[in-house]
């Protein structure tokens, strides 16, 4: 007679396997920096508006998972109409990539966009970019929406310093400077500073605005940022509009 247990562990371990190549696959595209990686993602937001299109004029946020994880953003910028659009662990040429198909269409009044932290820390084994080429990253997002869209305005989220991304914190504060520098350069573009909120008295990253991973963001800590982010943008609709001609 056969030993049935000897069948069942060959089956787990095969599972185990197979969960094991599959996991590897998936850390070589996005190590690789490649934007399919999220295209299922983004297929979801498709299907969604399929269902029921956003209507225009609203505020989109969009950018990388802290923003994808920012499960009260309806809430807390009630009764301004918002609109998700964070994906994965995006970098910015990704958000850039996917704009025709997940910002442009909804000619939103203003977006705000938080990414730059997986393009300065690396997220899983990906490349590590200079504060000098995440400014140039956004740059070109910002340019490509504003050949599309020419009033819409952009508001950047500074990058947080990440409890768990400790290494980095200086090439992202870096990077939070020359952005911050290059959204003077245009009215349209606005910079939220959020690190002096993100920070306690010996100016190190609070421990309890962050989950158990030390770079996402806790209920606390989106509460701090929509007591930042909602009253800058309630200043952009009483603001008198400029023309970007």
């Amino acid at each position: 007679m056969v030993d049935t247990s000897v069948y069942r562990i060959a089956i787990v371990l095969a599972l185990n396997v197979s969960a094991l190549v599959v996991m590897a696959r998936y850390v070589v595209r996005v190590s690789s920096g490649a934007s399919a990686v999220w295209e299922r993602q983004i297929r979801r937001f498709e299907k969604a508006d399929r269902l029921s299109f956003p209507r225009a004029g609203g505020i989109v946020f969009t950018g990388s998972s802290t923003i994808r994880l920012w499960a009260s953003l309806h809430d807390d910028m009630a009764p301004r109409p918002t609109l998700n659009r964070g994906f994965g662990g995006a970098q910015i040429h990704q958000v850039t990539h996917f704009s025709d198909r997940m910002l442009v269409p909804y000619r939103p009044e203003a977006i705000v966009f938080y990414a730059g932290e997986n393009d300065i820390a690396g997220v899983m084994f990906s490349k590590r970019k200079t504060a000098d080429e995440v400014r140039d990253a956004y740059r070109t997002f910002c340019q490509k929406i504003h050949s599309q869209l020419p009033e819409v305005s952009i508001y950047f989220i500074s990058i947080k310093p990440p409890k768990a991304r400790l290494k980095s914190w200086p090439e992202m504060q870096r990077a939070n400077t020359l952005i911050r520098e290059f959204c003077g350069s245009d009215h349209r573009l606005h910079y939220i500073d959020v690190v002096p909120a993100m920070l306690d008295a010996e100016g190190k990253p609070r421990r309890d605005v962050f989950k158990w991973d030390g770079i996402h963001l806790n209920d606390k800590g989106y509460a701090i940022w929509a007591s930042i982010v909602k009253p800058i943008l309630e200043q952009h609709w009483m603001a008198p509009k400029q023309s970007s001609i």
